[in-house]
């Protein structure tokens, strides 16, 4: 469960050490975002030789949650940090390279681009 002012690890070398979230897309009654949801998010620190620069606004997609995740099979799934990949407008990643592991709702989600870069699918 991902909300207002929770902090993300990002799991891109887009030179962001770490993101908070500002605002969960989805309407205006919405209040938790999860596993393949989009975020917006302030670069909360940065890099100095990075893509991405310091309290610039960008967009998150979540990739991992401490929260278990139910799959359509009754399985549950979770991590062990909160992470998301910044991503454009078009739904790309920033990034050329994904750490951890990614789940496959990923790829069901739409985001192939994101699960294809990724060393590990669970």
């Amino acid at each position: 469960m991902i909300q207002l002012r929770s902090i993300l690890v990002p799991a891109d070398n887009t030179g962001a050490k770490r993101l908070m979230v500002i605002h969960v897309f989805g309407g205006s009654k919405r209040r938790f975002g999860h596993i393949g949801d989009m975020v917006s998010g302030v670069v909360d620190q940065a890099d100095s030789n990075g893509m991405v620069k310091d309290k610039e606004q960008v967009r998150v997609l979540i990739v991992r949650t401490k929260k278990e995740f139910r799959r359509k099979d009754g399985s549950y799934i979770r991590f062990d940090d909160n992470a998301g990949v910044i991503i454009d407008k078009d739904g790309n990643p920033r990034g050329t390279r994904i750490f951890g592991p990614i789940p496959r709702e990923i790829k069901e989600a739409g985001y192939a681009k994101i699960a294809s870069l990724a060393s590990e699918v669970v």
